[in-house]
């Protein structure tokens, strides 16, 4: 099989011209390298950008005790990948192999220089994007050792996967290899799971919180700075806002607690967004609106969870839970939906080792040939139906209703109705699930008859209904009865005066019951639970900001 780093060569390592060399010689710096200079190392953060004027940069990945060649840049070209726009570690080391000399540049300056130029942008940033692409498939001295039947593994392995984290994956039971390398670290087999860092430094089953902290993941946040705006969520309504306002010249800094791409990000297919006739993978639409807000200078920090908003002091206070406070003059509530829970007794004992709320590759990997269940009948359940159906043996569609006519997208249906190996069954619910450490089988009950069924199988994919992610607003912001932000047109006269609105006009489309504070996408009362409306949005909720701007 061809090594992916020598696919789309041309693309991946191309060389400038004199004219674009030029260009990025105005905002750097000529300077001489001599043979062997380390110029960037493993894990560094904020590294500098080297166009090679004369000689050879080799860029080597660490593992280990070794070093596992890459590639060598010559004159014409140039060093980075995606970590260039934002504050993440470099994965990869850079060396002069041959004295030369190289243009200089700092992150600032390429990221001007990459929204000033529309040529050197193009460039530049398909080359990051190939760069990074190619990186995840060349193995990283970040070694996962988990379980196939532990949550806590799933947990992680979705978290580096979704965030682009290159890592080395190794299970407990599959590979005879492990238990030496926990026995080398004095780690028991209990302990799982466990990440083994850069130097050997390990990580005993870590929080997303201190993983992303670990990984320069979640930023570098100062609680004195005073944002024009906070975006909670890194949804499609939330990145789609970071873009706008970022490409408009607010400073921007977007929060989420997980990985950019909300729920949409761990859809395996989305073929109904416009632009993309072939569809696409929820996580590759997030990876590209991520690079996109932060080529604008949007600071997108993952791994940190929002607990409170202080909507009474001016500037806004939203607080961390970690304890760290951060101000802002106007704050845009992307936070979305999650999943609702079953209500089964033993659900909490499966989840994660059976019971599953996405179905991107990672959980797919664990059904192979297997039958699975799908409960809901959304869009989303049938991407994971249709895209289960590749793997496993048989896919059971249970819906409480009697079709999927009223819930679904008309594509979905004709591919389900027309799959052999999917079976979709109306006004069932499941009522037992049943297991040791792992899933073993369901039972599911017509709501009609009453019927009982048991099958023996070990995967459940629940994306039924849907509750939006508001905790952390109660008591501050107007809520409807379930729990949706409500803003704009609802909110009325009565809503207002118990908010205590100050302002002669009424909200804006999108604002809520607190002037400067709005809400876009699923979280949003009477929103359209679609990837297209949420980007929507989230691009016209920054022309409001940008009018509260002048009244705050």
């Amino acid at each position: 099989m061809a090594n992916p780093m020598m696919a789309r060569s041309a693309q991946m390592f191309p060389e400038l011209t004199d004219a674009q060399i030029a260009r990025v010689s105005l905002v750097g710096k000529r300077r001489e390298i001599t043979a062997g200079e380390l110029l960037f190392d493993l894990g560094e953060q904020n590294t500098r950008f080297f166009v090679v004027l004369e000689g050879t940069i080799e860029v080597v990945l660490p593992v280990g005790d070794r070093e596992q060649p890459i590639v060598v840049h010559g004159p014409r070209q140039f060093t980075g990948e995606i970590n260039m726009l934002s504050a993440r570690r470099s994965l990869v080391r850079g060396r002069v192999k041959e004295a030369g000399a190289v243009i200089s540049v700092d992150r600032q300056d390429l990221r001007l220089l990459v929204q000033r130029d529309s040529e050197l942008s193009e460039i530049l940033l398909r080359a990051f994007i190939l760069r990074r692409v190619a990186l995840l498939s060349e193995g990283s001295d970040l070694v996962l050792v988990g379980s196939q039947h532990s949550a806590n593994t799933l947990r992680i392995r979705e978290f580096l996967s979704r965030n682009g984290q290159p890592f080395v994956y190794q299970d407990v039971e599959t590979d005879p290899s492990v238990q030496a390398m926990l026995d080398s670290f004095h780690i028991g087999v209990s302990e799982v799971p466990v990440i083994v860092c850069q130097g050997g430094h390990v990580l005993k089953n870590p929080s997303l919180e201190s993983l992303a902290d670990k990984l320069g993941l979640a930023g570098t946040l100062d609680s004195k700075e005073l944002r024009d705006v906070i975006i909670v969520g890194a949804g499609p309504a939330g990145l789609a806002a970071a873009v706008y306002g970022a490409s408009e010249g607010l400073d921007v800094l977007v929060l989420d607690s997980t990985a950019a791409g909300g729920q949409a990000g761990t859809s395996s297919r989305i073929e109904n967004y416009l632009g993309f006739p072939t569809g696409i993978s929820g996580q590759a639409l997030a990876g590209r609106a991520r690079t996109q807000a932060e080529k604008f200078g949007a600071e997108i920090a993952v791994g940190r969870n929002v607990v409170r908003l202080d909507c009474d002091s001016r500037p806004y206070r939203i607080f961390l839970a970690d304890g760290q406070e951060l101000r802002t003059r106007t704050i845009i509530v992307a936070t979305g939906v999650q999943y609702r829970r079953l209500d089964l007794p033993m659900l909490g004992r499966f989840e994660g080792v059976g019971v599953f709320y996405s179905a991107t590759h990672l959980e797919g990997q664990l059904c192979q040939g297997e039958e699975v269940v799908v409960v809901g009948g959304g869009n989303s359940a049938g991407q994971a139906a249709v895209f289960l159906s590749q793997l496993a043996s048989h896919v059971h569609v249970l819906v409480r209703g009697p079709g999927l006519a009223e819930s679904m997208s008309r594509y979905l249906i004709q591919r389900i109705d027309s799959s052999p190996n999917i079976t979709l069954r109306t006004r069932r619910a499941i009522d037992d699930l049943q297991g040791d450490d792992h899933l073993q089988s369901v039972r599911w009950r017509h709501l009609d008859t009453g019927e009982q069924e048991t099958r023996p199988i070990r995967n459940v994919f629940s994306m039924t209904g849907a509750d939006p992610n508001t905790d952390w607003l109660a008591g501050c912001l107007l809520l409807d009865d379930k729990k949706f932000v409500k803003t704009g047109v609802d909110l009325q006269p009565e809503d207002l005066k118990a908010a205590g609105w100050r302002l002669p006009r009424r909200p804006y489309l999108m604002e809520t019951s607190i002037p400067g504070v709005f809400c876009v996408g699923d979280a949003r009362a009477n929103s359209v639970k679609r990837v297209a409306s949420a980007v929507g949005e989230g691009s016209i909720c920054v022309q409001l900001v940008h009018r509260a701007l002048q009244e705050l």
